[in-house]
């Protein structure tokens, strides 16, 4: 498995994009939908990260820096068949090693509350993340989770 830094350029990375934003609407209303666009994760204060075994795309994940010591985690995916590999468990590792590179003391996400985001969810505790409130621009909604990790707290 093979992570890296990802310009968001390969077709393959523009399929997995699409499969999630599609998945976020089929299961959230559209004002409730978080997911970034390919566009919006070219920002400069996004880092994209894409895992690969050879030539197959196994994930992605991003890191948004909200403030000099404060970070989103953004578009985690794995697509749908490829599921239960590790991927997303690589790249959490890799954004919250990131994070603590980068001295933030704080990584926060927003998520789902379908079943569907229970696995996410799932991924996101046995990291050390807890339930938050909002952050950020975010509001209250029952269709968002807020996570957060304290990264002095971190183990990884």
């Amino acid at each position: 498995m093979r992570i890296e830094i990802d310009d968001l350029s390969r077709a393959a990375i523009h399929e997995l994009l699409s499969e999630h934003l599609a998945n976020m609407y089929e299961l959230s209303p559209p004002e409730q939908v978080f997911a970034l666009d390919l566009s919006e994760l070219k920002s400069p204060d996004i880092t994209f990260w894409t895992v690969w075994d050879n030539d197959l795309l196994l994930g992605c994940g991003a890191l948004k820096e909200l403030t000099s010591t404060h970070g989103e985690i953004k578009s985690m995916r794995t697509p749908a068949k490829l599921r239960g590999r590790g991927a997303g468990r690589a790249v959490l590792n890799r954004i919250i090693e990131t994070a603590i590179q980068r001295r933030y003391s704080l990584l926060s996400l927003e998520t789902g509350t379908h079943p569907a985001f229970l696995a996410a969810q799932q991924l996101y505790r046995s990291a050390g993340f807890r339930a938050s409130g909002p952050f950020a621009s975010y509001k209250e909604g029952p269709h968002s989770l807020f996570m957060e990790l304290l990264l002095s707290e971190s183990a990884v």
